[in-house]
This record gives C-alpha cells, sequence and structure tokens, in this order.
C-alpha cells in the first residue's frame, strides 16, 4: 500500500518505474476517488490521469494502447476506499 497525501492505495502496475509520489500528490484532485482504479501516464512530460470503475476497469489496456504514447510510463492505483455515490459536485 501507498500512503499518499490523498489516502491510502494499492499500487497494481509500475511500468517503467512512472510512480513519483510528488508528482502524484501534485496532481490528483478528489475527483477521481469515484473510480476503483486511477491509470497514470506521462504524455509529453505531463502526468496525466484516467479513471475505471469495477465495470468498465477491464478496458485498462486497450485505453493503455489506443490514448497512451507508445512505451510511456504508466501505472495503476487501485483505490480500496472509493466511493462510487461520492456526488462530484460536491
Amino acid at each position: 500500500m501507498l500512503e499518499t497525501k490523498h489516502g491510502e492505495f494499492e499500487l497494481i502496475k509500475n511500468y517503467r518505474e512512472a510512480f513519483i509520489m510528488d508528482d502524484f500528490n501534485n496532481r490528483y484532485v478528489d475527483v477521481f476517488n469515484v473510480y476503483k482504479y486511477v491509470v497514470g501516464d506521462y504524455s509529453a512530460g505531463m502526468l496525466r490521469f484516467k479513471g475505471f470503475t469495477e465495470d468498465n476497469h477491464h478496458t485498462i489496456p486497450d485505453y493503455i494502447i489506443e490514448s497512451c504514447a507508445p512505451n510511456c510510463a504508466y501505472y495503476i492505483l487501485m483505490n480500496p476506499k472509493f466511493d462510487p455515490k461520492l456526488n462530484r459536485n460536491e
């Protein structure tokens, strides 16, 4: 488990040592707490996030192939305390 400013996350995959705690803490926003899985990838030197639910997490490999730069550094986190009922407008 990783202890971050935004809570605990489980690091599922860390391709090319992509996970950098400071980058994550500075870029993550709580709107992603509604997702069980969060993919972080670096494109043009910027960290991007994409959230996935329990229902669509099987599409993560497709997302990486289709939306990420070829051979880019990325990681997959699981948020064990995600809450799909959170209101995104709060």
